[in-house]
Formats: C-alpha cells, sequence, structure tokens
C-alpha cells in the first residue's frame, strides 16, 4: 500500500509546535510512528522497550531535550519531529532529521511546518560547531511513504543512498552450517562481552558509507534495548579478537503487532583483516539455524545497496530478497537560509 502525494499545504490552525516533555511523551512517539508505518504498509513496530533507552541517555550528537518536538493541532499530538548530527565516513558533518506525522493530519501542512521547525532549529545549532567538515541536512524515507519523498524534493534534498530490507524464508532446507577458516572458532558470549562486541562492530564499519555514534550514551542505548540479547549473537573469535559477527535479534512485540515470527540478523560485520575468507557466510547459515531453533519463521537484514564489502550479492546468494526500499536524502546546509 502506498500514500497518495500531498500538495503544499497552508500551516493549520491551532499548530504548536513543543519540545519533549519527557517520559509523558514516550507513547505518543510510540503511537505516531506505529500508526504512520501502518498507513503506509511498512513491516516495522516499535513499542516503550525500544522508545525508553532511546530517549533516556543524552549524548552530544542526540539529546532529546534539545533535539525532539512535537506538533500538536488543537491540543492533540499530531506529530514528533527530531534531529542528529554524525561525522560520516564520507568527510561531511550530517544533521539528520526525522519525524512521522499522524495519518489523520497528512496533507494539512503538519509535517512541512515541523520540517521547517527542525531544520530552522538544527541551523542555529550547527553555527556554533567549528569543524572543517562540509555540513550537510539529511533525511530518509520509505518507498512506501510517497508524501514524505514530495516533501523532501520541496525543500531542496537530493538522494544520495539507498538501502534495502531483505527477508528469506526459514521453512523448508537450510543451507548446510560451512566450515569456519582455520584458526576461527564461535563462542558464546554474555553481557560483560558487550563492550567488546559494540566496538568490533564500530571498527568493521570504519569503511562503509554513514555514521555510527559510537559514545556511551548510545552504547547504553543498545545494552537497554531488546535488541541486546547476547543469547542470539553468533559471535567468531581469532585467539582473543573479535573476527565477525552476526547480530541477531527478536522483538516479540513488533512480532505479535505484526502478527509474524520475524528474526533480525541486526548486524553482519567481519572485521577488515578477516575478510574474503567465507566467514561472513559462515555465521549467516549459523545464524539462519540459530532462528529456527528459536521458532522464527522468517529472517530479515537490512542492507546498503552500495555496501563495499559486497553485501548485496552474498545476502542475495544466501536466499535473501528486497522486501523494502528506503532512500537517504541530502542538501547543503547553507546558514543564512
Amino acid at each position: 500500500m502506498r500514500t497518495d502525494a500531498p500538495t503544499p499545504a497552508a500551516t493549520p490552525s491551532g499548530l504548536v509546535i513543543r519540545p519533549y516533555a519527557g517520559e509523558a511523551d514516550h507513547d505518543t512517539i510510540v503511537r505516531l510512528r506505529n500508526a504512520e508505518w501502518a498507513a503506509d504498509g511498512v513491516r516495522s513496530r516499535t513499542s516503550r522497550a525500544f522508545v525508553d533507552p532511546w530517549l533516556r541517555h543524552a549524548s552530544e550528537g542526540f539529546d532529546p531535550r534539545r533535539d525532539l518536538h512535537v506538533a500538536e493541532v488543537g491540543g492533540h499530538p499530531a506529530a514528533v519531529g527530531w534531529s542528529e548530527w554524525t561525522d560520516p565516513t564520507d568527510g561531511v558533518r550530517e544533521y539528520w532529521t526525522r519525524g512521522c506525522v499522524d495519518p489523520d493530519f497528512r496533507r494539512r501542512g503538519v509535517g512541512e511546518a515541523l520540517l521547517r521547525h527542525t531544520v530552522d532549529r538544527v541551523r542555529r545549532l550547527a553555527a556554533g560547531h567549528e569543524t572543517e567538515r562540509p555540513k550537510v541536512l539529511g533525511l530518509g524515507t520509505s518507498e512506501h511513504n510517497i508524501g514524505a519523498a514530495r516533501l523532501a524534493e520541496r525543500h531542496g534534498y537530493q538522494p544520495v543512498r539507498w538501502f534495502f530490507d531483505m527477508e528469506r524464508p526459514l521453512a523448508g532446507e537450510l543451507p548446510a552450517v560451512p566450515p569456519l577458516p582455520e584458526g576461527i572458532d564461535v563462542r558464546p558470549v554474555g553481557p560483560e562481552d558487550g563492550s567488546a562486541i559494540w566496538q568490533a562492530d564500530h571498527d568493521a564499519f570504519l569503511d562503509h558509507w554513514g555514521g555510527h555514534d559510537a559514545s556511551e550514551a548510545n552504547y547504553r542505548r543498545w545494552v537497554e534495548s531488546p535488541e541486546f540479547d547476547p543469547s542470539l549473537f553468533v559471535v567468531a573469535y581469532d585467539g582473543s579478537e573479535i573476527a565477525a559477527a552476526v547480530l541477531n535479534t527478536i522483538d516479540p512485540d513488533e512480532n505479535e503487532q505484526l502478527g509474524v515470527r520475524r528474526g533480525w540478523l541486526d548486524s553482519v560485520f567481519t572485521r577488515r583483516a578477516w575478510r574474503r575468507r567465507g566467514l561472513a557466510r559462515a555465521l549467516i547459515v549459523r545464524s539462519l539455524h540459530l532462528l529456527r531453533e528459536r521458532g522464527m519463521e522468517v529472517a530479515v537484514l537490512g542492507v546498503d545497496a552500495e555496501n563495499p564489502s559486497g553485501a548485496l550479492g552474498l545476502y542475495e546468494s544466501a536466499g535473501f530478497a528486497v522486501t523494502e526500499r528506503m532512500t537517504a536524502w541530502r542538501r547543503p546546509l547553507e546558514p543564512g537560509r
């Protein structure tokens, strides 16, 4: 299902954009996010279990008290928008803006007004940042939300990168588990290994497009979220070094809302010194077997369509097929506009 592309609308009467009000807003954020995804046919859902740790820990790049705002029409929460900044691997400083609009308030200028408000606030924040990196604005859209893409175009954004969600059924015969390269072994891990796994994941993506917030605050968001279940992680070691891993997750709340039994290969990484040895494939196949043993019927993962290590082809060869497409957009951040 796709949404109709809206035409620009005047700001609705009674619109108020206010700052984040703390935990009292968390249920509103969950409701708005899920309502938008449901209206667009996006196969994702969120819950308080994800929203609470995300907003509990402020970092330099994202502090909800500074960076998150709620748009209300006549006192009714109609949209939420937020921003964060990172220094991506392609040399820019990127100020990302994100948001979601209650489907009942679409095509009434709410999203337009909230985007303008967020960008104006980002511009003031960026003016105080000393950096030699070019400053850009960024946002992302799903292929299902045509209105969001049209809004990006109207505001001068250009598509710069594409990302896919891919799925693979777990029914039937799965591939045989390949042997590991010589000297590599898979070991069980626990919560005490979280920091080392986090650092290895960050290291592996330093030569990939995009940014990764390696702050302590973002680490705390991860370990306090449902994504952190070390019993689902498949981690390969070379001696004392983490060589590669697949960080699998199962979200029972999302599965219940969608009526599915899905497990995510949430992060698939191989560090540079251990690439081109078949390690990623071996861990992916192990993950498929693990997720099926846990009662899942489908495996899902996300991939950069232009991943430099050939991940897209690897996933296709493992039986994954594209189900969702997302676009990353950018435009220069002009201080005076």
